[in-house]
């Protein structure tokens, strides 16, 4: 497996573009916005673009999902249903903070915790993390020990739960029962900033580190 992080949108959302080193057969995740950025990226790799993989409907998420995949003639795949009022409301998420209007869209598929993606010879697992907002999911490749965690965890801090259906328990419950159960090891790709390891935010992240909890 591999991958390359495309920031897009004023908010610099880490939209990932991986793929199977195997296939070429490549996914784009959480394309927020800037469709011509990833799609130039897409032809430099030359990768065969085959899916848009969400993990939660807030716009600098998927602002470009749905004209990428108008675009490109691929299937959008997640969130977890419990995200469809925010993908219903992409048109008030626009005007609120200040993006380019975008159209509601539903996915081709939603996704459920234990639910596989396969990308050639990649499989991505799929876990329903709550908290950030309902619906919010992660794809983790077990054979990499990578995982691509949206707004759920940061390098240092945690996603906001300031949001409508956001929970701050459940989010810190997907944090520590889901996620840290995979391993110390995991290198994760969260939606904004920095990329870290499981390992360093239980010794230092101030919100979830393991000493909170001991």
């Amino acid at each position: 497996m591999k991958y390359q992080i495309i920031p897009v949108t004023p908010f610099q959302q880490n939209c990932s573009l991986i793929w199977c080193d195997k296939t070429k057969a490549a996914a784009v995740v959480d394309p927020g916005g800037d469709m011509d950025r990833i799609l130039t990226e897409v032809d430099k790799l030359g990768v065969k673009l085959e899916k848009v993989l969400l993990t939660h409907g807030h716009i600098d998420h998927v602002g470009a999902a749905k004209k990428l995949s108008e675009h490109a003639g691929i299937p959008i795949i997640g969130p977890h249903k419990a995200d469809s009022f925010w993908l219903e409301n992409l048109a008030e998420q626009s005007k609120h903070f200040g993006f380019v209007h975008c159209e509601p869209f539903a996915p081709t598929q939603y996704l459920e915790s234990g639910d596989t993606v396969t990308l050639g010879a990649l499989t991505l697992e799929v876990l329903h993390c709550p908290g950030h907002t309902p619906g919010h999911i992660v794809f983790f490749s077990a054979s990499s020990c990578t995982a691509w965690v949206g707004d759920v965890l940061f390098h240092g801090s945690i996603g906001r739960t300031d949001f409508p259906q956001s929970n701050h328990q459940d989010l810190i419950h997907s944090i520590t029962q889901t996620l840290w159960p995979l391993g110390r090891d995991v290198e994760f790709i969260p939606g904004h900033g920095p990329i870290s390891t499981f390992g360093t935010e239980r010794d230092q992240n101030p919100f979830v580190a393991d000493q909170l909890f001991s």
